[in-house]
């Protein structure tokens, strides 16, 4: 009923917009004394009708986002309730587990590790419930139909296994959880990173990681058996759309510096996106493009390399998910017992200033050039 009136392509709307109007109408003519109240909400603000947020109508907009770690908790305790749960279950612990969940999110993971328990005979909700009930809801149901052959199952082991090396190694990814070569969903096998922490703000360097350890699966098929799959067309993809949305959303690229590039045009009245307006040139594209695969090309080098270094682990890795089919983060950290932890000492700390930080343009001839200085050597992770 609230979406702008005389957008999309179908033009408009009578009876809808006819509603609509005479909403605006009512609102704004609600005697102070009648203490009328008008509360409303939607998911998709983006497409609401301008006059509706105007002052006197929905002029107070309360955002609701998803629960950080202390509502996620707060919520599991609403949901048990009535559920008999095991002395060792640690809801901490679950609701660290579930970074991006929703209220609806953690109602059903709670009612699969119920029903998980129902099917085994128990008659208290353990924490390996709620595990199963984790993975379920994140991956999908165990495909336990699926026959596999050994030799795509070692295929698929050095793949998980080279996602989760490269995860361990690389400082700015998350700790790894859990890898597995058990079929879930569409997927052939999965490695599960889990954030230490929820986090609103992510770095260039850290993007640069992550977009190495999707490419991790892909660089050790390469490695180990000289040829690829297709089981790495998901994670090409992802990476592709995180270094293209670096270039052109996040400003994130050295030879094109803090822009914004393309704007995504809406067909409100359907509510969905048709199409890109492009507001570059050729040759503005033609870099977009070169950057995004310079992004591509240091990533897969940064995931090759760290397999070329770790090569043992990973063939250890991959035998141990052969004959295991799935590793848990303590039996997974250690086989890397004798690294240390790459995460220590990696928050991002203010550089200090000098000519070359504030310098954004070449020096003139009337601004004479800031003495030369030796750059000063940058901390190493451990």
């Amino acid at each position: 009923v609230g979406r702008q009136r005389g957008a999309g392509l179908g033009g408009s709307h009578d009876e809808r917009e006819q509603t609509l109007n005479q909403i605006l109408v009512e609102m704004d003519g609600f005697d102070t004394n009648t203490n009328v109240i008008v509360v409303a909400a939607t998911n998709r603000p983006d497409v609401l009708d301008p006059a509706l947020l105007r002052p006197g109508r929905f002029d107070r907009q309360v955002i609701l986002d998803r629960p950080d770690m202390k509502g996620r908790l707060e919520i599991l305790k609403v949901h048990i309730k009535g559920k008999p749960l095991d002395k060792t279950v640690d809801l901490t612990t679950v609701a660290r587990s579930s970074p991006g969940f929703s209220g609806a999110d953690l109602a059903n993971l709670v009612n699969e590790a119920a029903i998980l328990a129902a099917r085994r005979n128990k008659k208290v909700v353990g924490i390996a419930e709620f595990q199963e009930a984790l993975e379920r809801v994140v991956a999908g149901p165990e495909r336990k139909s699926r026959v596999i052959s050994d030799a795509e199952k070692a295929i698929i082991a050095y793949h998980e296994g080279g996602h989760a090396v490269v995860q361990r190694i690389l400082p700015k990814t998350d700790p790894v959880a859990k890898v597995s070569i058990i079929s879930r969903g569409m997927a052939l096998g999965y490695t599960m990173g889990l954030p230490t922490e929820d986090r609103y703000l992510q770095s260039k360097s850290e993007f640069e990681d992550k977009i190495a350890g999707m490419l991790g699966g892909n660089a050790s098929e390469k490695l180990i058996f000289g040829d690829t799959t297709t089981g790495s067309s998901n994670d090409i993809e992802k990476a592709t759309t995180l270094a293209r949305r670096m270039v052109t959303e996040f400003g994130m690229s050295e030879k094109l510096g803090p822009l914004s590039f393309g704007k995504r045009d809406e067909l409100v009245f359907l509510g969905r996106e048709i199409g890109e307006q492009r507001n570059y040139s050729d040759d503005v594209a033609k870099m977009i493009d070169e950057e995004v695969r310079a992004i591509i090309d240091r990533g897969y080098a940064k995931a090759m390399d760290v397999l070329v270094r770790y090569k043992d682990r990973l063939i250890q890795l991959a035998e141990r998910l052969v004959a295991e089919e799935t590793i848990e983060q303590e039996a997974f950290e250690s086989m890397f017992a004798d690294i240390p932890d790459p995460r220590k000492d990696t928050q991002m700390t203010p550089a200090p200033l000098d000519g070359s930080i504030l310098r954004r343009t070449p020096p003139t001839e009337d601004t004479p050039p800031p003495p030369a200085t030796a750059p000063k050597p940058s901390p190493q992770p451990a």
